[in-house]
């Protein structure tokens, strides 16, 4: 990026710019004078340049033109308010800055200048500076946006130190060059002078950061690339715009001074952080146009109100005109409309109120659920909400709860009905006040007018012909419990309401619980008809009662409650309810026994206790000490035995009545009563065993475990019987045990020329007889069977069944099933076994095959076990002994064998 050649420059400059463009010139001091380049012709409301105020004045608080085709802004941009065009080559201004508050003024001096071209030249004579290292021009450089040109527009000029040694070509690459915007940008191959094509869009591209190159005609680079940033700057040309077309809020009504409405919001696609993006926001129109209502902060776009006079019941809706512009709100910036709608919402500032201050109305008496009458309201609030709706109640005259008013939900009328039924007789009119009040509560309070509005009802009750009136529903008379049958007593009494008499009215017994008394049918007296007993399961409270039907000649009926009040007689003695005692010797030595009366108290306690007994047996075993005046204490003396004792005992009440109740004592030897067993005493009489709950539980339980035995057992007999035969394929597997030892077996030895029928009836008569063990053929023992009749493993088996030793075991056999596996082990075995002993003699040798008939030499005795082909020889039970003392080794598989 440098050179170690020496640069020359000229003290005068040597860059010369076309004054197409808006070039500012400060002096060096700030207050002093401004010169600005600009073209011929400036459009009105055009920026044609800035100056730095705060540099001359910053306490500056007042800001004026001298000419007023000039505007100046706070941020010292200066603008057309007219179109200009330049006459002469200078025009000149002043701005005039000012504090109010001190009185300080100072000035700035403007002058317009308008430069065709300036020409390069160089002077021979001119002063040459020299430095050691400079980099190649890296001049920054704008342009306006929407330049109107001419184009190509000059931008700046582009240097190489190396140019003075070197021929020097130029050239740039990047956005807006090679690269969208394409041919946007071009610079001058030998001068290095960069020129723009055409028009920018500042919105759509803020800056361009080129690429410079410097190199020889040969190729050759002596300079690094240069970045060059060209900066667009921005023009307001674009128009504030708000977020929604139609802005809509909503407020209540009689708000307070101040309160928020909404806000409202614009956007502006200028340069942010400056005069042309800084936006002002104003009403400029309101209907209904007065009065004014809203206001809205220029900053924010926040709209309040400024008056609490907003009802909804006179205007319900206003529709406000609004305004954003840009530079400040001043008048040439650029500004949009946009439409609010405020919506009043309703508040509850109006009562409901009567159309009338009062209604009269009529209902016939002993009426009920009936409208007699409607009424109406006004409300100046929403309809249909809670600050309309209405809430009726009665005030006064409702103090029997005869009325209700309730609330029509369609018409929001005031309904009034008659829950409970009126009667003329004892009241022939009712005035009631009603009041009425909204759902939602009224805002206004603190008024002095009352918060509700009432009316006077006047309903007038009208007469009718009533039957007889049970009244009080409930009478009571008194009579003594041993009156005799026919005493007769006064009855229950109805009568007519309008003449409040008896006469003419006819009485009839509906119930009587014990059939104790009659009702006359003239008068309703009451005849004794059975023995009245106070102490009867059916009184209660000592109050018997009956119900009595009234009616008169027109057949009207009512009916009423007749209770009887019986007078006790002390026709009961006390007695003692618990009959049982149980006296534990060890640790008791008496027990307490108490006694009641039916009767009242004043023929009942005190109580007297003595032993009422012909015997002096139990003078002597028991005596009797007063505790209180309803109980005694029981205890025993001389030291009786064990045992069960009846002890009879009278109680006597305060007048002499008395009765005998015969005690059934035990003597125990217990701790507690529950721990108590009965035992017989031979003097006394025996008592019997008594079984508790949990025994005859257990006794039961036990008679059904039986059954279910005995089921089972009868089951498992039927299902064995049932079984199919079944035909072994090959008998030579009919043992209990299939073993592949190669030890001797038993000595079965049969003929090679084949089996005979002798032989195979002589076994089978082992099977089913009780020859012996087996017969021999040749010396040499057949197959053996079971003596005895018993049946062998190959009999269990051959009925289609694997049994194990203990199963076949002692298993008796019918004789008819004998004969007939006899039969058919006959008819399978003969053709089969003959038949495979006929084929020994087809080996080569004519020798008998190896896989048939073997020869065992005889090793001696067998073992006391027997065979394994099957069950038992043995005449005894079991027969098994010996395997109850087996090695400890077979002892231990047995175990295994029985967990399994």
């Amino acid at each position: 990026w440098y050179t170690h050649q020496p640069f020359q420059i000229s003290s005068s400059g040597l860059c010369h710019l076309w004054a197409f463009t808006y070039i500012l010139i400060f002096a060096s001091d700030a207050c002093k004078n401004v010169t600005l380049h600009v073209p011929s012709k400036l459009d009105a409301e055009k920026l044609v340049g800035r100056v730095n105020l705060k540099e001359c004045f910053t306490a500056a608080n007042l800001i004026h033109s001298s000419d007023p085709d000039f505007q100046i802004l706070e941020d010292g941009s200066v603008y057309t308010t007219n179109t200009i065009l330049l006459s002469s080559e200078k025009r000149s201004f002043t701005i005039l800055l000012s504090n109010t508050e001190n009185q300080e003024k100072k000035k700035i001096f403007v002058f317009l200048e308008h430069q065709t071209k300036v020409l390069k030249k160089r002077h021979t004579k001119e002063k040459v500076l020299r430095r050691a290292k400079r980099r190649w021009a890296p001049i920054p450089c704008s342009m306006l946006e929407n330049s109107l040109g001419p184009f190509p527009l000059f931008l700046q000029q582009v240097q190489s130190d190396t140019a003075q040694n070197y021929t020097i070509y130029y050239s740039i690459r990047g956005p807006g060059v090679d690269q969208e915007p394409r041919n946007l940008f071009y610079v001058e191959r030998d001068t290095g002078n960069l020129y723009c094509t055409r028009s920018v869009d500042r919105e759509q591209y803020e800056s361009f950061e080129i690429i410079a190159f410097a190199t020889t005609p040969d190729g050759y680079t002596p300079e690094l690339p240069l970045p060059l940033i060209i900066k667009i700057e921005d023009e307001n040309d674009n128009y504030p715009i708000f977020t929604e077309e139609t802005y809509t809020f909503t407020i209540f009504e009689n708000c307070r001074v101040g309160t928020t409405v909404g806000q409202v919001c614009a956007t502006d696609k200028d340069e942010p952080d400056t005069m042309h993006t800084r936006l002002k926001y104003s009403i400029i129109g309101q209907v209904p146009p007065s009065p004014t209502l809203f206001s809205m902060h220029p900053t924010t776009g926040v709209i309040t109100t400024t008056s609490s006079q907003l009802d909804r019941e006179l205007i319900d809706k206003y529709q406000l005109k609004i305004k954003v512009q840009d530079m400040d709100g001043q008048y040439f910036g650029l500004q949009t409309t946009s439409t609010c709608i405020i919506n009043i919402d309703d508040v509850n500032d109006h009562l409901p109120t009567f159309t009338r201050t009062s209604y009269v109305t009529s209902v016939e008496e002993n009426t009920v659920d009936v409208e007699i009458l409607r009424v109406t309201v006004e409300d100046k609030d929403l309809v249909n909400t809670a600050n309309w709706r209405a809430n009726y109640t009665i005030l006064k005259g409702n103090e029997n709860g005869n009325f209700k008013i309730v609330t029509d939900a369609k018409t929001n009328e005031g309904v009034l009905c008659v829950v409970k039924p009126l009667n003329y007789e004892e009241k022939q009119q009712a005035i009631l006040q009603i009041g009425v009040v909204n759902e939602a509560p009224f805002s206004r309070e603190a008024s002095s007018r009352s918060a509700m509005s009432t009316a006077t009802v006047t309903v007038n009750v009208e007469d009718q012909d009533e039957g007889p009136e049970c009244n009080p529903p409930i009478q009571t008379v008194r009579m003594k419990e041993n009156a005799e049958v026919g005493t007769t007593s006064n009855g229950y009494k109805a009568y007519d309401p309008e003449t409040r008499s008896s006469s003419g009215i006819r009485y009839k017994k509906l119930t009587d619980p014990t059939g104790w008394v009659t009702v006359d049918e003239n008068t309703g007296s009451i005849k004794v008809f059975r023995s009245l007993d106070r102490e009867a399961e059916t009184i209660k409270n000592g109050i018997y009662n009956i119900t009595v039907l009234a009616s008169d000649q027109g057949g009207r009926t009512c009916t009423g409650t007749l209770g009887i009040i019986l007078q006790d007689v002390n026709d009961n003695g006390p007695f003692i309810p618990k009959n049982t005692v149980i006296i534990c010797k060890p640790t008791m030595s008496s027990a307490e026994i108490v006694a009641v009366d039916p009767d009242e108290p004043i023929h009942g306690p005190p109580f007297d206790f003595s032993l009422e007994s012909s015997t002096s047996e139990v003078q002597r075993m028991w005596r009797l000490k007063a505790i209180n005046d309803t109980a005694a204490r029981l205890s025993y003396q001389n030291d009786p035995p064990f045992g069960s004792y009846v002890v009879p005992i009278t109680v006597r009440d305060r007048l002499g009545m008395s009765s005998v109740t015969s005690l059934d004592v035990t003597l125990c030897d217990c701790i507690t009563e529950n721990d108590c067993t009965r035992r017989v005493d031979p003097r006394i009489g025996g008592g019997g065993v008594q079984l508790g709950k949990w025994a005859i539980l257990a006794i039961l339980l036990g008679i059904a475990l039986l059954f279910c035995i005995l089921f089972t057992l009868v089951c498992g007999a039927s299902g064995t019987s049932k079984q199919p035969k079944v035909i072994p394929d090959d008998l030579a597997q009919q043992n209990l045990i299939v073993s592949n030892t190669e030890a001797p077996g038993d000595d079965k030895v049969y003929s090679a020329n084949g089996f005979t029928t002798q032989t195979v009836g002589a076994s089978t008569q082992g099977v089913c007889g009780a020859v012996g063990s087996g017969v021999k053929n040749g010396g040499q023992e057949t197959i053996e069977m079971v003596k005895g009749g018993h049946q062998t493993s190959e009999s269990c088996r051959g009925a289609g069944h694997h049994h194990t030793l203990d199963s076949c075991r002692g298993g008796h056999t019918e004789v008819d099933n004998c004969r007939y596996t006899y039969s058919e082990w006959h008819s399978f075995t003969q053709p089969r076994l003959g038949e495979k002993v006929y084929l020994c003699n087809q080996d080569e040798n004519h020798k008998h095959a190896q896989d048939y008939v073997l020869t065992y030499n005889y090793e001696g005795r067998g073992s006391v076990a027997g065979s394994v082909g099957c069950c038992s020889e043995r005449q005894e039970e079991d027969g098994l002994e010996f395997l109850d003392n087996l090695e400890p080794k077979f002892k231990t598989l047995a175990e295994a064998c029985m967990k399994r």
